[in-house]
């Protein structure tokens, strides 16, 4: 989940709208064509999308253009085929629904949804898909059936047996890089941070694995070269990144490094080509 961002979010503009522009430097995927949501849905194959009664048609035409120049995008610096981003067709879209208290953006577990609110979501994107992810590949990493709970939550938190697969070595590769440092034994700065403000809190929302693996992962999204805003801002240079609950440095790089590596095999594993 993302908090609701400031008042001063620059994905609005003075009158509350949806904006049209985010910068962005991947490939041109629409060859400047507008796109529908309908387009979204069957190029990822993603289980449905649902659209909230009170979004415009024109908004509907900005935010189509916006997700599938931001999930292609992501699919680009992933090095993933479509049906990784949809989750295999199990993962559900919304936009301007399903709106949480204090929320720009949330993943439901119970409905596998994906949802952005209208005027506030943007940049939030790759860490609400990161969410979808780490509890979709839950069971397939961990032998548990019937959970709802993450796959970084199980590696942290439950004594449940891991599946033998080279994929599930390197993703719990990735996980340890987040969480511990050092010999394995200690946390890692990042989840010190995160505990800290937690405490100073009274919550516990930072400090939660899959919340610390969502960061971690957006900042490995916005730390590459590809960028994208409306798929991921505020990992470098907002107040949150200020306090320190963003993986940076020789952390951040050594992650990108596992990260990239997993989808990179991830990709490669579904690639059906005749010719490999």
């Amino acid at each position: 989940m993302h908090p609701i961002q400031s008042k001063t979010d620059p994905t609005k503009t003075k009158k509350g709208r949806l904006h049209t522009q985010f910068y962005r430097n991947g490939d041109e995927h629409r060859a400047g064509a507008d796109v529908s949501f309908q387009d979204v849905l069957r190029l990822f194959r993603f289980c449905s999308i649902e659209i909230g009664k009170w979004v415009t048609e024109e908004e509907k035409r900005i935010a189509a253009n916006l997700f599938f120049d931001a999930l292609c995008d992501l699919m680009d610096i992933l090095q993933v085929p479509e049906n990784v981003i949809s989750l295999n067709g199990t993962l559900s879209l919304g936009f301007g629904v399903g709106g949480q208290k204090h929320a720009s953006a949330h993943y439901n577990s119970a409905k596998k949804q994906l949802s952005l609110a209208k005027n506030a979501g943007a940049g939030a994107l790759a860490h609400e898909w990161f969410h979808a992810f780490d509890h979709y590949i839950a069971s397939k990493m961990f032998a548990v059936s019937g959970s709802n709970l993450f796959a970084s939550e199980i590696w942290l938190n439950e004594n449940a047996q891991m599946n033998a697969h080279a994929l599930n070595s390197q993703l719990a590769l990735c996980f340890e890089t987040i969480f511990l440092e050092g010999n394995g034994n200690l946390p890692s700065e990042l989840m010190q941070k995160s505990v800290l403000i937690d405490k100073e809190l009274k919550s516990f929302y930072y400090a939660r694995p899959q919340e610390v693996a969502a960061r971690a992962f957006e900042a490995c999204i916005q730390h590459h070269p590809i960028k994208n805003a409306f798929l991921v801002q505020g990992t470098k240079q907002s107040a949150e990144a200020k306090l320190g609950i963003y993986p940076s440095g020789i952390q951040l790089s050594k992650i990108a490094v596992e990260m990239a590596t997993y989808f990179n095999w991830l990709g490669k594993a579904l690639d059906h080509s005749p010719t490999d």
